[in-house]
């Protein structure tokens, strides 16, 4: 919310006497629907009336029965659904004046004056047109007797906000729109596969992704694949690229490599403007190399299937921000869009963002592709960087003699592969000669330490688990032996991937400086776990498979009711002491309550709890949902809540328990973790090369300042380094988590959308920011 809201302002009342319309338009995106219920649940909560705009722009030309009043329930168990489910369709009515007239009739009649509009930059340059032009077609209605003055006089403004729902992340401004991460889902899937039996025939696979003129798609499948070349519309190869596309592959198969993979944006073309095709590429590597080759073009395959975790929680939360951005709205701010800048909701002047984007096509158009690129985001050209770097080995001719060692600590989790894929051979583009060390610090300290080159990662990206091995001793007891082998195998820096552990270990390694002159090199902790317990960072690789793992295990268990009576599910989560996975699987599974340790619970709030849930199984609401942190509490164990809700609900649900386990360690890592994983690896040894330079004395590398021993985190919108020391006083060591969590401020979203009526002072705000200037040419 935002702050220049007066704070006497009850949110419960925020909405009343005001009506919202909600609308889906342009290509259908997973997770709209999430955004959908998020607006008509919030819209409820305000004491605002809703209503549904079936078929896009369509339905708003059409009025009638595409208009209609929305109710808690009817946006009951379409979270996990993809698609739209209140329909989509392209609108040439709404492109003539006469079909917008039509449209601001419907809405004066039903005296709605807010419009949350979900669709692509196409859709909501649209809403924008008709906002401005609302007044003349008020003129023009009452003049043609179709409204009277007090019904124009009632409606004067229509205020309009928008969610980018899109699978082509091509709207500048913001992160990730709506639909984009599930897509990725989807393409990786199918990567995965094709995969497997590429290596099998030893052939060059060429896939094809959507997109349209946006390479997002594009490039981060390509690098959460490792592909071996990727066409995208922002940078066109070079002139001779066939002749390079070639080499590369013969390269890559004299290598030993079984299989190579290309990806196509489907707006690919050439410097001179011409497209590039699948066929064209196939051809080319068919008739040059006679490599085996196959192409897959993945369609329509990518706009479906269900959401995941990350769009269900995207959409819920744009949908909150939407309402508040609609009801604190006054006739002077501008329409805007909401959406997640890191993890940070964020408003942004829609037309701006608009602009931006036509810019960024209009740069394409004229050949300025180095401008498209930075035009795209910061986010975009980080991953194009470091895809052009990790994709081909390209070794300096003088190597530095930096031995540099990477190690895995604590329990394995999805995406610590493709942290130490993408430090191996940032290494050995930077020239140092990278070290593997296995099994944790057991291995540091028994010398099991062996040299790791460039084809020795190849297809790790993709792999689940710790290839390293990992353990989680830590390194107190053995620190006289690890010193030893830090002099023995003459290791300049140290690159530690894991979760807590890593952080204690990594701790007890800068203290022990004092006593061993070995420890002193600088040494980059990289937090790995599903827990997302690490001091100073925001997220940890691996948190995001999980999170995956849960919600698609809430959507099976919920739908194994399907046809039975009313049930409730009490499902306990991993996490240790931290409520991360437990809150933000509420959030996308649609629990009714997550029991975590940072929020204390007692008998009265489960009593509350229970009651709640005995007055929705009264309603049409079938399925009852309850999330449980493995820790949250000491006596109120599973178990009990358990026999709880089965008492208490006697005659009207029965219940069932489940606990998830170790399934959600494992699996593949998901595309956000593959990504996540590469980008942190290959900023941590472009660290430590910079620290090495900083540290290097007398012809010896001596470390021992605060900040030569950082933790890499991420951190609201940047990925930056913090010095363990500081991050000491930030943590609780007892309960292994930070003393502050960023996602605490969500949980009360999760709480209103599962009807409860609690004060909404908690939640994040967001305050209008500006795109123009956030975009000074670097």
């Amino acid at each position: 919310m935002s702050k220049n809201q007066p704070p006497t302002m009850d949110p419960t009342k925020m909405g009343v006497g005001r009506s919202i319309a909600v609308l889906t338009s342009g290509g259908d995106a997973q997770g709209m629907n999430a955004a959908v219920r998020a607006t008509v649940r919030v819209g409820l909560y305000t004491g605002a009336k809703v209503y549904f705009v079936h078929e896009g722009y369509q339905g708003l030309v059409d009025g009638g029965d595409n208009i209609r009043l929305a109710t808690w329930e009817s946006v009951s168990m379409m979270l996990q659904l993809g698609g739209t489910v209140i329909g989509s369709a392209r609108c040439k009515d709404f492109r003539a004046r006469e079909g917008r007239m039509k449209a601001a009739c419907n809405l004066v009649k039903l005296g709605i004056t807010n419009l949350c509009v979900i669709g692509g930059d196409g859709s909501l340059t649209g809403a924008n047109a008709f906002r401005t032009e609302w007044n003349g077609l008020l003129v023009d209605l009452v003049k043609a007797g179709k409204i009277t003055d007090n019904e124009a006089k009632k409606s004067s403004h229509l205020n309009i906000v928008g969610m980018v729902g899109s699978i082509d992340n091509d709207f500048c401004g913001t992160d990730m729109t709506i639909g984009t991460d599930s897509a990725l889902h989807r393409i990786i899937e199918v990567v995965d596969a094709i995969t497997t039996t590429a290596q099998s025939h030893q052939r060059t696979f060429i896939l094809e992704v959507m997109g349209r003129h946006c390479g997002y798609l594009a490039l981060v499948t390509a690098q959460a694949c490792g592909a071996d070349w990727v066409f995208i519309p922002e940078m066109p190869p070079d002139a001779g690229w066939e002749e390079h596309l070639c080499r590369r592959l013969a390269d890559q198969r004299a290598r030993g490599s079984r299989l190579n993979v290309i990806i196509v944006a489907e707006g690919a073309m050439s410097r001179d403007g011409k497209p590039i095709t699948s066929e064209q590429i196939k051809k080319l590597v068919t008739e040059r190399l006679g490599h085996d080759t196959r192409t897959t073009v993945l369609g329509h395959v990518q706009r479906g299937g269900t959401p995941s975790a990350f769009d269900r929680i995207l959409g819920s939360r744009m949908g909150v921000e939407a309402v508040m951005a609609l009801l604190e709205a006054t006739p002077d701010t501008p329409a805007c869009v909401v959406s997640l800048s890191g993890n940070q909701a964020v408003r942004l002047p829609l037309m701006e963002c608009v602009q931006v984007t036509k810019d960024v096509t209009a740069a394409m158009d004229e050949g300025r592709f180095e401008e498209a690129i930075k035009l795209r985001g910061k986010s975009f050209e980080n991953n194009w960087n470091t895809y052009k770097l990790l994709a081909h080995i390209n070794p300096p001719d003088t190597k530095s003699n930096i031995n540099v060692a990477i190690v895995n600590i604590g329990a394995p989790c999805a995406g610590m592969n493709a942290a130490v894929r993408s430090a191996v051979r940032m290494g050995i583009i930077q020239g140092h000669n990278m070290l593997a060390v296995h099994d944790g610090f057991d291995g540091l300290a028994h010398g099991q330490i062996e040299p790791i080159v460039w084809t020795g990662v190849s297809g790790w990206t993709g792999k689940g688990g710790s290839n390293l091995g990992t353990k989680r001793s830590l390194p107190s007891k053995f620190m006289e032996e690890i010193s030893l082998n830090i002099a023995k195998h003459n290791i300049h820096a140290l690159v530690i991937i894991g979760g807590f552990e890593a952080f204690v270990g990594g701790l007890e390694l800068v203290q022990a400086r004092e006593k061993y002159e070995e420890l002193c090199i600088p040494m980059v902790v990289i937090p790995a776990t599903v827990s997302n317990n690490v001091p100073g960072s925001d997220f940890s690789i691996g948190a995001d498979t999980a999170l995956n793992t849960i919600t698609s295990t809430c959507d099976r268990i919920k739908q194994s009711a399907a046809g039975t009576k009313r049930r409730v599910f009490i499902i306990e989560t991993m996490g240790g002491y931290c409520g991360y996975l437990a809150t933000m699987a509420g959030l996308a599974a649609g629990a009714d309550a997550a029991y975590i340790y940072e929020e204390k619970f007692g008998i009265r709030d489960l009593e509350t709890n229970v009651e709640h849930l005995v007055e929705k199984m009264k309603t049409t609401v079938k399925r009852g949902l309850i999330l449980r942190n493995e820790n949250c509490n000491a006596n109120y164990t599973t178990d009990f809540i358990f026999n709880l809700y089965s008492e208490e609900g006697k005659g009207i649900f029965d219940c069932r328990k489940n606990v998830l386990g170790h399934m959600q360690q494992g699996g593949t890592p998901t595309p956000f973790d593959r990504n996540f994983g590469t980008k942190m690896g290959a900023k941590s040894v472009l660290w430590l090369t910079e620290k090495l330079k900083d540290c290097y004395r007398h012809g010896r590398i001596f470390a021992n300042t605060p900040d030569s021993a950082c933790v890499l985190g991420m951190r609201k919108r940047s990925l930056i380094f913090q010095p363990l020391a500081e991050l000491k006083e930030e943590t609780d060591f007892e309960h292994r988590i930070p003393k502050t969590q960023w996602w605490m401020k969500i949980r009360p979203i999760m709480k209103i959308l599962a009807k409860y009526d609690i004060k909404l002072d908690t939640l994040e705000h967001a305050d209008m920011e500006h795109v123009i200037k956030k975009r000074v040419p670097v």
